[in-house]
């Protein structure tokens, strides 16, 4: 019997030195653990050895990702619909006037716009304006001269609040206080981030080309020219700083020509024509017709304050004049507004006008406005919506 028990507690030791053997050699963290796996997966025994190497790669409850779902996970989702369709607001004349900062100072932006109006410049992809004042507290009044406008820098806010990307800065009120102030107007609008054109320090710089880029990697490009300035020392090609002007359109018409090369999409907002009248001078439809010939898609025109007639030529709009935006403490129907253009992302393109009128300096859309435009325009039909389109004649 004691050589029994002797021989039994033998054997046991030899195992459990084998078994502490194969534990070192074969098991979880042991050398040979990973080629142990694969042995027993070999053999359909993972079950039967699981004691020994430990949990298999795979269990019921913790499948391996599929390439495509770590694919899915990993990747950056699709650009979608809305996201590669492309809208760009180009408003008429906007003039921060005492009103309107009393507004802003006691009510923020809803003292300025409508909640539309602030979407529609907010949702859009890029907003233009025409900046029809200097940004200064510097600077002596243009003399002899019946309205001048120069608003406080720190009033840069409002265009940060509507979404203004672009100013231009051609007209007729934006050297009121001299070159002083023009050159105040360029700083505040850049340090708020707010890229402008139609003046500069030269006329490379107050002709410049502003391009924007779109999630599809359409080009759009801006330009802004005056035809309206008080006194001959406001050309840039006369005075520097100054605005870029085509009184003689060849400098305009060269730009446009060669920015057309550069850009698939090109807008040029310009200042002419005549105030409070609809109708128009003779050279605006000459010029705009040429701009149109040289390579705009589309040409935008402020001054009139008020409303004036859109005309298709070769299959593209001019806007003689959008009027007024944000003026005064009242702007009635007909007196101004806004142009939205929309591209989708199958390139289809649309124009909207958006009438607007004000009441107590606040900027609304005046939907009554719509067959206003259709009725002082020649060949332009506009739907209950505002959507432009050109009327076969």
């Amino acid at each position: 019997m004691k050589n029994f028990f002797a021989g039994l507690i033998k054997t046991v030791l030899v195992l459990v030195i084998i078994g502490a053997g194969m534990w070192y050699a074969f098991g979880e963290n042991g050398p040979f653990n990973e080629q142990a796996k694969a042995f027993a997966k070999e053999q359909g025994m993972e079950e039967e050895f699981q004691w020994l190497i430990g949990e298999t790669e795979t269990t019921e409850d913790e499948p391996i990702a599929t390439e495509a779902e770590d694919t899915e996970e990993t990747s950056e989702a699709e650009p979608t619909t809305e996201d590669l369709t492309t809208s760009i607001v180009f408003t008429g004349d906007v003039e921060l006037s005492e009103y309107v900062q009393s507004n802003y100072d006691s009510q923020g932006i809803d003292g300025v716009a409508s909640a539309e109006i602030q979407s529609l410049l907010n949702d859009a992809t890029y907003t233009m304006i025409n900046n029809e004042f200097c940004y200064s507290e510097r600077g002596q009044q243009a003399p002899d001269k019946q309205y001048t406008f120069r608003v406080n820098p720190t009033y840069v806010t409002i265009l940060n609040d509507l979404g203004v990307d672009i100013a231009g800065l051609a007209n007729n009120h934006v050297l009121d206080y001299g070159q002083d102030a023009l050159t105040d107007t360029f700083t505040t609008l850049s340090d708020a981030g707010i890229e402008y054109t139609g003046a500069g320090n030269s006329l490379e710089e107050a002709s410049k080309l502003i391009v924007k880029t779109d999630a599809k990697g359409r080009t759009y490009g801006f330009l802004a020219a005056s035809h309206v300035i008080p006194v001959g020392s406001w050309n840039v090609l006369n005075s520097q700083p100054g605005e870029f002007c085509f009184y003689d359109e060849t400098d305009l018409l060269n730009a446009i020509s060669e920015a057309d090369s550069q850009v698939d999409y090109l807008f040029v907002m310009v200042h002419w024509g005549v105030e409070h009248t609809t109708e128009l001078e003779d050279y605006q439809a000459n010029d705009g017709h040429k701009m149109i010939d040289a390579g705009a898609d589309a040409v935008i025109g402020m001054h009139s304050h008020c409303l004036q007639p859109v005309e298709y030529y070769n299959g593209k709009p001019i806007f003689y004049s959008l009027g007024n935006f944000i003026f005064n403490q009242t702007i009635k129907s007909g007196g101004g507004g806004a142009v939205q253009f929309t591209i989708d992302e199958n390139d289809a393109i649309s124009y909207r006008i958006v009438p607007i009128s004000a009441s107590n300096a606040v900027t609304s859309i005046d939907e009554s406005g719509y067959s206003y435009v259709e009725s002082i325009s020649s060949n332009v039909a506009v739907d209950e919506n505002g959507f432009i389109s050109e009327k076969i004649q």
